[in-house]
């Protein structure tokens, strides 16, 4: 137990002091991420860790790719200055809360898990999605009119890019497979993660455009879509 306890130490510590190296994320960020870390630890073990730490480095390299091309779009300031606490609980605070309900309710384990995967895998296509789409794709439309809009703008999406989000579930949906088995839960995660995408790109053409809500409400909300798609599809 106390070896267990002691790899998630030295991850947490590493994974703290490569995001204030590389400026990833803020100081108050960091201890966020680590305390959200320790609540994914509880209920999903290093599997919940592994999505964790995957999505986190994915996204940062998503960010960081051509940013040149970027500069004109709505990143800039976390470019520079890194993720803040807000924009870490927004991405993985839903993870964090199922990680409680892990040791609240043990008796549904699995279930919880599954969600907690389908979270992080809307939050992987999302920022993918967001990051490369930009970069590769082609053309873009408005998800809520499907006119052609200008790349970058919030609701905005482009072929490529929902293609790299579906990559990105994928990914997450590996891992989990690895962790805990190979089966049907591939494309629950899979799916729910592609619906919580969506989701985000819709609150992002409607109520985010109209100021409404802000950018880590819409994550926010665009992982909790993904977890309750994935607890329908369970019951279905």
């Amino acid at each position: 137990m106390l070896a267990h306890y002691g790899l998630l130490a030295l991850i947490l510590v590493s994974g703290i002091a490569y995001s204030l190296l590389a400026r990833k994320l803020t100081f108050l960020a960091a201890l966020t991420g680590a305390a959200v870390a320790c609540l994914v630890f509880a209920g999903a073990g290093y599997t919940g860790v592994a999505m964790m730490t995957t999505f986190f480095i994915l996204g940062s390299s998503a960010t960081s790719w051509q940013k040149s091309k970027k500069q004109n779009f709505a990143t800039a300031e976390e470019h520079k200055k890194g993720r803040t606490p807000g924009q870490v609980l927004a991405n993985a605070g839903i993870a964090a809360i199922i990680g409680i309900m892990v040791l609240l309710i043990p008796n549904s384990t699995h279930l919880w898990q599954l969600m907690m995967a389908a979270g992080f895998a809307s939050a992987t296509a999302d920022t993918l999605s967001s990051e490369l789409g930009t970069v590769y794709g082609r053309r873009f439309f408005n998800i809520i009119s499907w006119k052609p809009d200008q790349r970058g703008l919030d609701g905005v999406i482009s072929l490529e890019g929902t293609l790299i989000g579906i990559g990105g579930s994928l990914i997450i949906a590996v891992i989990y497979a690895i962790g805990f088995g190979w089966d049907t839960s591939i494309m629950v995660i899979v799916i729910a993660g592609t619906v919580g995408n969506l989701a985000d790109s819709v609150l992002g053409a409607t109520l985010e455009r109209q100021m409404i809500i802000g950018n880590n409400m819409v994550n926010f909300l665009n992982t909790l879509i993904a977890a309750l798609t994935a607890l329908l599809i369970y019951f279905t």
